[in-house]
């Protein structure tokens, strides 16, 4: 593994890009619940995509990678039945056409979350998007919206993305300093 993040470093750097901070492996699911939220059990269905509603939090720097930015993804069950709500959901970005990668930058997923989750009625569960914002001199992409698909869902939900957090383009790095984690249990 140790090779491998060295020369994902190395790759951004050739490409001008300062390396990130990235998760340093997929993470085995962590256990935990909190607030609302609970150990599903097999009967539980999942939630639907009609069943919730996305949340685009206040993006964050994080302390210890100065450019890379933290933004909540929260779903909040709507509905009046308990849901299951586990995975990673897709998150695609959606703005300009960019000349090499198009309108759509699809985030990688990191498999970091809970195993299972049980959202009740008008509680949430939340996923953290991490975003590179583009350093001086390089290329500036600013999204107009996310579309995300819940995790077991095949329909998307969509929420407007901050106009003033540009997104530094990885489509094509090995090891990018963008991406979507795996659902969490809010807190209380």
């Amino acid at each position: 593994m140790g090779i491998g993040t060295a020369a994902g470093a190395f790759a951004l750097a050739a490409c001008g890009t300062a390396p990130a901070a990235a998760p340093a492996a997929v993470q085995a699911p962590a256990g935990g619940s909190g607030g609302g939220v609970a150990a599903a059990s097999t009967a539980t269905p999942r939630c639907a995509t009609a069943d919730l509603e996305v949340l685009l939090g206040k993006p964050a720097e994080k302390n210890d990678a100065p450019g890379q930015y933290d933004i909540p993804l929260t779903y909040r069950n709507k509905t009046d039945h308990t849901c299951g709500l586990y995975g990673v959901p897709g998150v695609d970005l959606v703005g300009p056409d960019d000349a090499t990668f198009g309108p759509v930058y699809h985030l990688p997923r990191i498999d970091n979350g809970v195993k299972y989750n049980e959202v009740t009625p008008g509680t949430t569960a939340s996923a953290t998007i991490t975003v590179v914002k583009p350093s001086p001199g390089e290329p500036t992409w600013t999204p107009a919206k996310l579309n995300t698909i819940p995790p077991g869902s095949t329909s998307a939900l969509t929420a407007r993305w901050p106009a003033d957090l540009p997104v530094l383009r990885q489509d094509a790095a090995t090891h990018p300093g963008s991406y979507v984690n795996g659902i969490l249990a809010d807190p209380a």
